[in-house]
């Protein structure tokens, strides 16, 4: 599975997240801060789907999503 959609894939699947899994980015956020702490993000991503039964596209564009934003956060560039 590749956590790397191209920038056009990852946007138009975050915005099909909460249609397709009826819960907002900042629930599955939290889910990923609330949930196992996985190293790597193919980890949190395999979890995420597998615990919510999400497919590894959307699992994966969700993780990417939230690193993205836990980097901004930090003020990671």
């Amino acid at each position: 599975m590749s956590l790397n959609h191209s920038p056009e894939t990852q946007t138009k699947l975050i915005a099909r997240v909460p249609s397709i899994t009826g819960r907002e980015l900042p629930e599955w956020f939290q889910a990923i801060d609330n949930g196992p702490s996985f190293l790597r993000c193919d980890e949190r991503a395999n979890w995420l789907a597998d615990e919510h039964g999400l497919t590894h596209g959307y699992a994966a564009a969700i993780v990417h999503e939230h690193e993205r934003h836990r980097r901004n956060r930090m003020g990671f560039v």
